[in-house]
């Protein structure tokens, strides 16, 4: 008898092991239920998103490729305006160099032996001259003298149209 208690009692001992390991893999299993409806959700979303990475890469291409087209048809207007602000540069140049040399040449004629030495003096010793009416038209804001009215005595006249060219040259470079 003591053998068929035993007997009994390790098989109610192994059914109990044998009920709680089945509810054990049954929430082990439940487990990983859930968790490869998860990997699921996740690798549709990672497709959603990988879709919507390409299409956003895409259309960054495409903006790229329409703005260096864009780039490439201003390049020439973009050299005309630097070849344009060179002419200017070399016009004034120029402007200025003829306005010296003739505000020069005038104050030479007008104090023999007198040498101006610097640009300020000359614009000073312009501007002491008394400005006379011009006798000429106007072009781009420049006074030209009318040579139908030159007379023989007019270095004085000559110095007041070079003074009103060394102003307006002073008002246009401000």
């Amino acid at each position: 008898m003591l053998w068929e208690i035993s007997v009994a009692i390790i098989a109610i001992a192994f059914a109990v092991l044998v009920f709680f390991l089945i509810k054990t893999l049954k929430t082990a299993q439940e487990s990983l239920d859930n968790v490869s409806k998860t990997l699921k959700e996740v690798q549709g979303t990672i497709d959603e998103l990988g879709y919507e990475v390409k299409q956003t890469v895409r259309h960054a291409n495409d903006i790229t490729a329409d703005v260096e087209h864009k780039m490439k048809q201003i390049d020439p207007v973009m050299t005309s305006v630097k070849n344009l602000g060179d002419v200017l540069t070399e016009v004034t140049a120029a402007a200025k160099q003829v306005s010296s040399t003739v505000i020069n040449k005038f104050q030479h004629k007008k104090e023999p032996g007198n040498v101006v030495r610097s640009s300020r003096d000359m614009e000073r010793k312009a501007s002491e001259v008394k400005a006379l009416p011009a006798v000429g038209g106007t072009s781009a804001g420049i006074v030209t003298p009318n040579l139908a009215h030159h007379e023989t005595s007019s270095s004085k006249k000559w110095l007041n149209y070079v003074d009103i060219a060394a102003d307006t040259w002073n008002k246009i470079r401000r």
